[in-house]
């Protein structure tokens, strides 16, 4: 079966998918559940918040700067695009505007899937010419080819963080958006689409910069002269810094000063607002020592920000896709400000490695884990905040498990890639003393 009959195969099945998606979503969002989703701070937080969107343009709109107190957190280009919307758009028209921008996002990842899987299997095909152990001891890219594609599109759709994610109207919603269009943009090889990208997603997020990584791999990776790499990678480089800052001269036009700046990247660095969500950050530095707190906010940001990105990268340098995937599960993970809309987005990624499902030993552990703290967050948060019978220790350690269960799959995959690899080269299983053995990495 040809990969084009793969793909006429699923079309109606797809299309299917998306109308069910945009309903229930379109459903939610008009039903009462709306305002208790939008509240909930799993899913908004100080940086994704509709409410706060609104009360910026708000503030805009009055000629007041959103950016002189502690209220408003997108850049000013978010601000720009949100006032148009609201001058310009009746509330239905701005809620079917982020259906449409959820079932978008699930587009490109289909897309993106479907070039993968075929640059994957071309991989393997070249790999298994010059194995000599004939025993098959792993998952062959093709018989996943079928389900790859669909499930990634479908993880995305019914994954319920990202339906609540879209049903709670938070920015994060549209930053999936870019993040899906960096990744096509990646496998297609496009240099200025993914410099464009990746500088908004850093002007908005900051840690997204080590997209840059994976990207610039994937445009050299079938370059063989050094020089024409090193061109390359500087030609990449000189691109990135030359966007943003425009992008960043853009944003001191549309507000007239720089105030932007310490409200959007600074707000992310220093981590000043400390309410609760899935994150590590707000219960450490509530009872962090006031004299401490500058020395493990730099502790913190240099581990979600740059203590993983050059092992990665060379670990994983001949994946660029897992390198970037890697990435957006650390953000998602270790990041001042995350929500499950984050997490609900690398998640829907894991189908693309449906090859490595074999090698996993934690999926188990991540899937209990993962039910048991989706549900136990609003429950101990419910005991907290209005039946005072608990107190912030016990949302905190459901986040703190939330958090380790992501850990456990993130590494679990890349184990699992480890054991692929090594099967692709020797194969799983040996003869010890006459007696069948085999391999695994702990």
């Amino acid at each position: 079966m040809t990969y084009q009959s793969v793909v006429n195969m699923i079309s109606g099945k797809r299309l299917s998918y998306c109308l069910l998606a945009g309903a229930i979503r379109f459903f939610l969002m008009n039903s009462e559940f709306q305002k208790i989703i939008s509240d909930r701070v799993e899913v908004s937080t100080a940086l994704n918040s509709w409410k706060r969107v609104t009360e910026g343009v708000y503030l805009r709109n009055s000629g007041i700067d959103p950016y002189a107190g502690d209220l408003f957190h997108e850049t000013p280009l978010i601000l720009l695009a949100f006032t148009y919307m609201h001058k310009y758009l009746s509330i239905w028209a701005i809620k079917l505007l982020f259906v449409l921008a959820d079932l978008l996002t699930s587009w490109l990842l289909y897309l993106t899937a479907k070039h993968y899987v075929i640059e994957l299997a071309k991989n393997e095909h070249e790999e298994i010419k010059e194995r000599k152990n004939e025993e098959i001891s792993y998952t062959p890219i093709e018989s996943t080819a079928k389900t790859t594609i669909l499930y990634v599109p479908a993880a995305y759709l019914f994954n319920p963080y990202i339906v609540l994610n879209c049903v709670g109207l938070t920015t994060t919603v549209f930053t999936n958006l870019l993040f899906a269009a960096t990744l096509y943009s990646m496998i297609k090889r496009w240099k200025i689409s993914c410099c464009i990208l990746i500088s908004f997603l850093t002007l908005q997020g900051l840690y997204q910069i080590s997209l840059m990584v994976p990207a610039t791999i994937y445009i050299v990776k079938d370059i063989n002269v050094k020089s024409s790499i090193i061109k390359t990678t500087i030609t990449m480089i000189s691109l990135f810094i030359g966007i943003i800052g425009s992008l960043l001269y853009l944003s001191y036009l549309i507000m007239g000063n720089w105030n932007f700046i310490g409200n959007t990247i600074g707000f992310i660095l220093t981590v000043p607002d400390l309410r609760p969500n899935i994150g590590l950050y707000w219960y450490f530095f509530t009872e962090m020592f006031e004299h401490f707190r500058w020395l493990f906010i730099a502790s913190f940001q240099i581990n979600v920000g740059l203590l993983y990105i050059v092992p990665l990268a060379l670990r994983l340098r001949k994946d660029p896709m897992l390198l970037a995937f890697t990435y957006l599960a650390i953000g998602a993970i270790f990041k001042s400000y995350p929500s499950i809309g984050d997490v609900g987005f690398y998640v829907a990624l894991l189908p693309l490695w449906q090859h490595l499902f074999q090698h996993m030993q934690q999926v188990f552990v991540f899937g209990c884990f993962g039910l048991f703290c989706t549900v136990f967050a609003p429950t101990v948060w419910h005991q907290w905040i209005y039946s005072r019978s608990a107190n912030a220790n016990f949302y905190f350690g459901a986040t703190l498990a939330f958090a380790t269960a992501q850990i456990f799959l993130l590494t679990d995959i890349l184990f699992a890639s480890v054991k692929r690899e090594l099967a692709l080269k020797h194969g799983l299983s040996w003869e010890v003393n006459g007696n069948k053995a085999k391999v695994l990495l702990e």
